[in-house]
């Protein structure tokens, strides 16, 4: 049992105030209560504005005194449907219809702390009026009303129907949102509105922009449009009465994957110049399901404008720190909310500014990310001894010189880069020699392909390689990069309903003879529009610009690093309409990687070894591999 303070504050009425807040409030005893506020929104047509529901658990003591708390806010679409966290959690009731068993484990560790936790249906799922349109208003703007209401700018009632006014008359105002994937991706949303009284946002494996995760540069990336995510997570009653905005959403969203006004109105980073609030960011550099160019484009817009933050990059798929590295998460982030919700100065927003996994469970920081000295370098593609296996280095290629390969939709990137010194006709492949020294990556390249295609449609794909053993996490195993155990651990104060008690973690490993460092997929057809495709002409060269996606990694001394260019990847991006041949203009094709320490760093790693200590590179097809990622099904975003 928590114990109360005395009258003189939560934090203790003599000595000195501690680093961090203590658990001074009953947890069993706090106040558990739903309200339903209004968004000023009429997403479903039924002529009254919708109300969505926010459950709340808040220390009692705290009213009882008349102390007001800041609030930890989840904006959540799978409170019912689909459960949070690892293992699936739901919000459970009592036969009242009181919330009893609030997900996760926010609300056990931080409401005897002196803070307040608010889970949020968004619109058109659970107990919530309205509809669920996908990262658009609705969304956002459901889950921004709440931060207003707790701030005294919008009603709320006791109530779906009711007249009762519900006052947040305990709240500082003062809110911190959080959550992993679409629940993080409403946290950017509403930070972009700018909304007075978000303090600091946590967005984990979150998207920054919509059309990045159906499509990447006109590609397909799934075989569903986000009318079947909104159906999947929308509350039955909800599904009967969105019909017209399950169409909005089919017919703003074509297959075809142009740019729309309908994902121009779901891309968060244009308005980055708007946010107040401080970014707590983490994501997984092997994430395929919110793959790393979200982080990407949201980050250098953030730091663009000037936005405090810090970075954790893991080496898992789509996971929650909380499963990767408990105990230095809920460390941080307890000493990050007590500083930006609670006021303290405890130094947290001075440190270190970037935390990355190395190799599983290895970390190291950086005070700035991308690092000092990080600095684009320009690598290019030349021929090689045979065709498809080429070189990798400064120098351009001679004119006239080129690959060519044939797109094969049954093979991916774990194909080509296993025979990467194989003259196979699927991929066009590009090594450097074995590095005398370690070369390191961070952040976003470009790979710029002047290609000549022999057919009006093609797809492409540009991967970034580090050819050399390792032990990683198995990103694509099921938990992507962790196992989960029997035993529990128990992270703040427990009642009957609700258990603070969760299952514990280890990394889940596999040895490897390469690792994909960073990939990026575009339809050739957007070559001169990126809103739109347009059909090629045969014979013609096209050249595009592939975005690839975030990454810090370590290509070790002895290890090569690699680009490959070819077709569709394998269950990652779809095959386009005819099976293309295309042909590489290798002096009008090059890669902008950013290496910290910038050109020389590059140069000195690539020059020769010593013979003697030189490594032989890996011989074709000698490479272990992970086993191949499954593509995420709809409402695997959570």
């Amino acid at each position: 049992m928590s114990v109360l303070v005395p009258a003189g504050g939560a934090h203790g009425a003599q000595g000195p105030r501690p680093d961090t807040s203590r658990p001074v409030y009953a947890y069993e005893n706090a106040i558990r209560e739903s309200v339903w506020v209004d968004t000023g929104l009429d997403g479903d047509g039924d002529g009254r504005t919708d109300r969505v529901a926010a459950d709340v658990i808040r220390p009692r003591e705290a009213e009882r005194h008349g102390r007001k708390v800041p609030v930890i806010m989840d904006a959540s679409p799978y409170y019912s449907c689909c459960g949070r966290g690892n293992e699936s959690q739901k919000k459970t009731y009592d036969a009242n219809g009181d919330p009893v068993g609030f997900p996760l484990f926010y609300d056990n560790y931080f409401v005897p702390r002196g803070y307040a936790f608010v889970a949020v249906d968004l619109a058109g799922t659970n107990r919530s009026d309205g509809c669920v349109d996908v990262g658009g208003p609705s969304d956002v703007l459901s889950a921004k009303a709440v931060v207003d209401w707790l701030n005294g700018r919008a009603p709320a009632y006791t109530t779906r129907t009711g007249t009762t006014r519900a006052r947040a008359h305990w709240s500082t105002g003062a809110t911190g949102m959080i959550g992993k994937s679409w629940d993080g991706t409403v946290a950017n949303g509403v930070a972009a509105t700018g909304v007075e009284g978000l303090k600091t946002i946590v967005p984990i494996g979150a998207i920054s922009s919509w059309y990045d995760y159906y499509f990447s540069q006109g590609a397909p990336l799934y075989g569903t449009g986000p009318d079947r995510l909104s159906h999947h997570v929308g509350s039955p009653d909800a599904r009967a009465r969105c019909q017209a905005v399950q169409r909005r959403l089919v017919e703003g969203a074509p297959r075809s994957g142009d740019l729309t006004p309908l994902w121009d109105a779901r891309d968060y980073v244009p308005d980055a110049s708007r946010v107040r609030a401080s970014v707590l960011a983490v994501h997984g550099l092997q994430d395929l399901n919110v793959r790393t160019g979200h982080l990407g484009r949201w980050w250098r817009a953030l730091a663009a404008h000037g936005v405090e933050r810090k970075i954790w990059l893991s080496r898992t798929g789509h996971v929650d720190p909380f499963d990767f590295r408990r105990a230095a998460w809920v460390r941080t982030l307890h000493r990050w909310f007590d500083h930006y919700l609670l006021g303290y100065d405890n130094g947290v927003e001075r440190e270190p500014m970037a935390d990355i996994e190395r190799a599983p469970d290895r970390w190291t920081t950086d005070r700035a990310w991308p690092p000092a000295g990080t600095a684009t370098t320009t690598l290019r593609p030349a021929p090689g001894p045979a065709p498809g296996v080429g070189a990798l280095g400064l120098l351009p290629a001679p004119a006239g010189a080129t690959e060519t390969f044939t797109d094969d939709p049954s093979l991916g990137e774990l194909d080509w880069a296993a025979r990467i010194d194989a003259p196979t006709g699927a991929k066009a492949g590009f090594a450097t020699r074995p590095l005398s020294r370690d070369l390191r990556l961070a952040g976003s390249a470009t790979v710029t392909v002047t290609a000549t295609p022999t057919t009006d449609s093609a797809h492409l794909t540009a991967v970034l390689v580090d050819l050399g053993p390792a032990v990683i996490r198995d990103y694509a195993a099921p938990g992507e990069g962790i196992t989960t155990l029997d035993e529990r651990t128990c992270w703040g104060a427990s009642t009957p309903g609700d258990s603070a008690c969760f299952k514990e973690t280890e990394a889940k490993t596999a040895d490897v003879g390469f690792t994909v460092v960073s990939r990026g997929w575009a339809d050739l057809g957007t070559w001169a529009d990126p809103r739109r495709g347009r059909p090629l002409t045969p014979g013609e060269p096209h050249t595009i610009t592939l975005d690839l996606h975030a990454t810090d990694h370590v290509v070790p001394a002895g290890h090569r690093l690699a680009l490959i260019v070819a077709g569709t990847d394998e269950d990652l991006v779809e095959a386009p309409p005819s099976t293309p041949t295309l042909t590489l203009d290798l002096a009008r094709t090059h890669a902008r990687v950013p290496v910290v320490g910038g050109p020389l760093a590059y140069a000195l790693a690539t020059f020769p070894r010593p013979r003697a200590d030189a490594r032989a590179p890996l011989a074709a097809g000698d490479a272990p591999r992970p086993p191949r990622a499954q593509p995420p099904t709809p409402g695997a975003a959570r």
